[in-house]
């Protein structure tokens, strides 16, 4: 006797269900997903309970007549798909049909819909995937879809679920997810009669949804790439301040044509884009919408379909990356505006700086360089009175911090990358004014705090500047374009310096040797694992030159950091303009103060230093009223 034997219709219903139905808020998911697929304009959700209780959606898209309503309750009966065809060029949220019938069989279920131009509406009554009774009756244009005692039949599911409040976040999540995708739709949301949301149809501003919605405000918009070889990929979106993430909108919330999806691709292309704005840990935080042809993504890979798979994703990646990263540079304008006062019309907007061995990022457009060189008191009679770059590498550099410059460097404005050939200026030529009156800094200097930040009186309040953390951001874009140019100043010592390296230490040597040659520093083999420091890089010259060795081969051997090269580069680099900042606690004078306000005003990145820490906080005039209760 044969022992395979076809499952019971509502028993397969049910096993469906285990997988399309998780949770109260799968069911609002899909509901909200056939909703949107029958063109509604709005759309209300009703819940009780913790969404077991009842789950009530309502929305005035194209309706079913009789015959859909009750076939819309067998597996795989679908609108949304004749051929396979349909399926490679899907543009429907939904398209399974099995959304309904699993629901059906693990509550009880009541759809009433009417169809546009017919007199009167149905009423379909289901108890746990039995249909009861099927009788005409008066409704408005749309469907309502009532799902009442979720999982009452099977009540093993209903114990795995969470606290009320738990599920209760789920659900709010989906909605919210759909309402900022569908902005020109409106959306009324209600948990135990207490309204959460009311969207009004037909917004045209997909920014101003986004603040509804989440709540956020000072959103960073994606730049997109005017340039782009590929026209039908698009990505667009928002982002929140990397030191402002926080509450309901501090997360990411993708979209692929539509669709809410949670993409670790994607969460890790805003992360790359974000090097340098966020720090370790920190959360990605925004709305991104990526568009592209139905054939190149692929929907169908996962029962809830919140999960995708992209035919291109190495060029989504490096699409996304391009794109927050522009978005972060014209970040750095606002928060400059905020400090410094609107641009002056003859002032040219810095462009990107180049990144350590990245490929994605934008090409600089005539990013101001800088270049190193020794305060004139140090500078070596060199005939002619020019220096190549190579006896430039060579020579004495200043302290990590002078009350010239206040910079680690002295450096001069360039106009193209620094290169092995090119000669550095001529000693005689100056640097920018040392002695610019205080009335020519837009923020009027007020003092420094416990050593360590610099306060200023801008137009509409106060900003406090982290010296630490700013110089390190200026000194960190210095010596990226030094390495990108492979050009990076180098001292060398009198007296070369023995070390013992340990295994790991011998094995990063031997691996990033390149890297670790473009840094500044030279070593040479004196057997076994036994080196010699020859030369150190210039801008960390005050310090001992194996600590210097030390600190840039631990992160060669850190297996907490990252492995590829740009981000490996990146945390080494922000290492070394660590070390060569001026630290906390470390009293300047107002015209080193000064400079440091200059160099900030320069640069084209400073508004978080390397390894993602605020540089700036500004205290409205407003926020310091209310402190004082005016």
């Amino acid at each position: 006797m044969s022992q395979i034997r076809i499952l019971a219709e509502n028993l397969a219903n049910q096993i469906a269900a285990g997988e399309v139905v998780e949770r109260p808020a799968s069911v609002v998911k899909e509901l909200l997903e056939n909703a949107l697929d029958a063109g509604a304009s709005h759309i209300s959700v009703q819940v009780e309970g913790a969404g077991t209780r009842l789950l009530r959606v309502i929305d005035n898209g194209c309706g079913m007549d009789p015959d859909d309503a009750l076939l819309c309750l067998e597996r795989h009966a679908t609108s949304k798909l004749r051929n396979v065809d349909d399926l490679v060029h899907l543009q429907t949220l939904g398209f399974r049909g099995e959304a309904i019938p699993s629901i059906a069989s693990v509550s009880r279920l009541t759809l009433t819909s009417r169809p546009a131009g017919a007199t009167f509406g149905c009423r379909v009554d289901v108890r746990f995937g039995s249909v009861l009774k099927v009788h005409e009756m008066g409704c408005s244009q749309g469907t309502v879809v009532e799902v009442a005692d979720l999982f009452a039949n099977v009540p093993a599911r209903r114990k795995f679920l969470k606290s009320a409040n738990t599920e209760l976040a789920h659900i709010d999540e989906v909605v919210r997810s759909y309402a900022l995708v569908s902005f020109q739709t409106g959306f009324t949301y209600q948990v135990n009669g207490r309204e959460m949301l009311d969207l009004p149809a037909g917004e045209e501003s997909a920014e101003r949804r986004i603040k509804q919605v989440l709540g956020a405000d000072g959103l960073i918009p994606l730049v997109p790439d005017e340039a782009a070889a590929r026209t039908d990929i698009e990505v667009s979106g928002y982002l929140l301040p990397p030191d402002q993430v926080g509450g309901r909108a501090g997360r990411l919330w993708t979209f692929v044509n539509g669709r809410y999806v949670k993409d670790r691709m994607v969460n890790h292309a805003v992360a790359e884009g974000l090097q340098g704005f966020l720090m370790r840990g920190g959360r990605t935080a925004g709305v991104l919408f990526i568009r592209l042809p139905p054939e190149g993504v692929d929907v169908n890979v996962h029962p809830t379909k919140q999960e995708v798979r992209f035919s291109e994703s190495n060029l989504i990646h490096n699409k996304i990356v391009a794109a927050v990263w522009r978005s972060m540079e014209a970040y750095q304008e606002q928060v400059k505006a905020q400090i410094f006062g609107p641009p002056k019309a003859e002032a040219v907007a810095p462009a990107a700086s180049p990144t350590v061995g990245a490929n994605v990022r934008p090409e600089a457009k005539s990013t101001p360089l800088f270049e190193l060189r020794e305060p004139e008191p140090q500078a070596l009679p060199i005939s002619g009175g020019r220096r190549s770059a190579d006896c430039l590498r060579r020579e004495q550099v200043p302290a990590p911090f002078s009350a010239e410059t206040g910079s680690a460097f002295r450096i001069e404005e360039r106009t193209e990358p620094p290169s092995p050939e090119s000669s550095s200026p001529d000693p005689e030529e100056s640097d920018f004014e040392s002695s610019m009156p205080q009335e020519a800094v837009p923020p009027r200097y007020l003092g420094q705090l416990l050593d360590s930040y610099i306060l200023c009186q801008v137009e509409d309040g106060l900003v406090a500047i982290d010296q630490h953390a700013v110089q390190e951001r200026l000194i960190f874009e210095e010596l990226r374009q030094y390495y990108d140019a492979n050009s990076m100043p180098s001292q060398i010592l009198m007296f070369p310096e023995m070390v013992e390296l340990t295994p790991p230490e011998v094995q990063a040597l031997e691996h990033y040797q390149d890297e670790i040659q473009r840094l500044g520093l030279e070593l040479q083999n004196f057997g076994g694992d036994t080196v010699l420091i020859k030369a150190i890089p210039a801008g960390l010259s005050h310090l001992p030159a194996i600590d210097i060795l030390d600190g840039i081969l631990s992160r060669f051997v850190d297996e907490q950091l990252p492995a590829h090269g740009a981000a490996k580069l990146h945390d080494v680099l922000a290492g070394m303009a660590c070390k060569a900042a001026i630290k906390a606690g470390h009293t300047l004078t107002p015209l080193e103060a000064q400079h440091l306000l200059e160099r900030m005003q320069r640069a084209g990145i400073f508004s978080h230093c390397p390894h993602g820490r605020p540089v700036v906080k500004r205290f409205s005039r407003y926020d310091i009223e209310r402190w004082f209760q005016r």
